[in-house]
């Protein structure tokens, strides 16, 4: 009986060394991936990478992991447009099946999931925010936009008619959808300014607009989208995303 429990002892203390050497691996190697994450894809700051699933080193001995989390906050998107970049607030990505490279100099996810943020500050690039004439003696911008609820954009113009601003900004309630890879706003209806119904053409030039949100990381793309609280909030996906090399 003696020697049972010495060897039931011995078995639970070797039990807990693997623990402590798998959990030191796992984060080690989130450590590590988090530096070549920011390496690869120029990043400002170190993104948040978690290492799911028990036990990491087994996983590692088959040369794949089961789960991968990756959150990246202030990424800069490309706009396609000259250069002009887009800063989503929060990107976060769910990987799944992720395969590494002979030499583990990289790594690449089967699928991928996420969220992005883009807040509504960074989508105003995309608005006409300069004075744009929609009729004779009307002129409207953009100057703002926020949450109007159910999942819709409010757009907020400021207008003026014959050289006389309009006291009240004139607000349209869109909606907002992804195509291809843009976020898209369309104004559900169209207002009346100065008591004119304008050519619905020349209004929607100002209250419709896209805007590009390219070069993700990992070649992850747009997939949904709606309007929030303090911005859009799009939802990502992926296959066969490269996580870093």
């Amino acid at each position: 009986m003696r020697a049972l429990r010495i060897l039931l002892i011995v078995v639970v203390i070797l039990g807990g060394l693997f623990v402590i050497a798998d959990r030191v691996a796992v984060n080690f190697a989130e450590d590590e991936a988090a530096d070549k994450l920011r390496s690869t894809e120029n990043l400002a700051s170190t993104p948040d990478v978690s290492i799911n699933g028990f036990p990491f080193l087994t996983q590692v001995a088959g040369g794949s992991l089961d789960d991968v989390e990756v959150g990246i906050d202030d990424y800069e998107a490309s706009t396609g447009n000259g250069g002009e970049k887009i800063r989503i607030a929060e990107l976060r990505a769910h990987m799944k099946g992720v395969e590494f490279s002979g030499d583990y100099s990289s790594a690449t996810a089967a699928t991928a999931t996420g969220t992005a943020t883009v807040g509504y500050d960074e989508l105003m690039k995309a608005t006409k925010s300069e004075p744009t004439e929609i009729a004779p003696g009307i002129d409207a911008k953009v100057i703002g936009l926020s949450d109007g609820g159910n999942g819709k954009i409010k757009v907020s113009l400021q207008a003026t008619v014959l050289g006389v601003e309009v006291p009240e900004p004139v607000e349209v309630l869109s909606s907002v959808k992804v195509k291809d890879n843009d976020v898209e706003v369309v104004a559900d209806g169209l207002p009346e300014i100065g008591g004119r119904q304008l050519a619905e053409s020349r209004i929607r030039a100002i209250t419709d607009f896209q805007q590009t949100i390219d070069e993700l990381p990992g070649g992850i793309e747009l997939d949904k989208v709606e309007a929030a609280k303090d911005g859009v909030e799009i939802t990502v996906k992926g296959s066969n995303v490269k996580l870093a090399g």
